[in-house]
């Protein structure tokens, strides 16, 4: 078996502005900006508070219906793990202003055609209240 190399600096570096660019569109509610960071393919899978998608054409149907999220949202404890050249994983923490729930979304990213993909996203939420 092949050693992997584990946190390369120029892939975390890669895949933080991929994340970045994601996150700006996802707070801009630009769906079809959103749309071009996840894998374009019926295997592509996202977990939402209340929802899921199942393939490309589920998950574009559910973003045109929800295309953005509140105003004022927050980021914490971003933490980005690579896996070699072409995969990594995001996890990060966000909050709103009204600060009701605490979420958590992981997202699986992989290099597909020289361009970061999610191929899988999972979000969810916590209240801080109950254990």
């Amino acid at each position: 078996m092949t050693a992997t190399a584990l946190d390369d600096p120029a892939v975390m570096t890669a895949v933080a502005a991929a994340f970045g660019a994601y996150e700006q569109a996802l707070v801009a509610g630009d769906v079809e900006v959103l749309m071009a960071f996840f894998w374009d393919s019926p295997e592509v899978v996202r977990f939402g508070v209340a929802d899921e998608q199942w393939g490309t054409a589920q998950l574009l149907e559910w973003r045109r219906a929800n295309p953005g999220v509140p105003p004022g949202r927050a980021l914490a404890r971003t933490r980005i793990s690579t896996f070699g050249a072409d995969t990594a994983i995001v996890t990060t923490l966000f909050s709103y202003p009204d600060g009701t729930a605490l979420g958590r979304q992981s997202q699986i990213w992989r290099l597909i055609d020289e361009t970061w993909r999610i191929v899988h996203a999972h979000v969810s939420h916590h209240d801080p209240g109950k254990a």
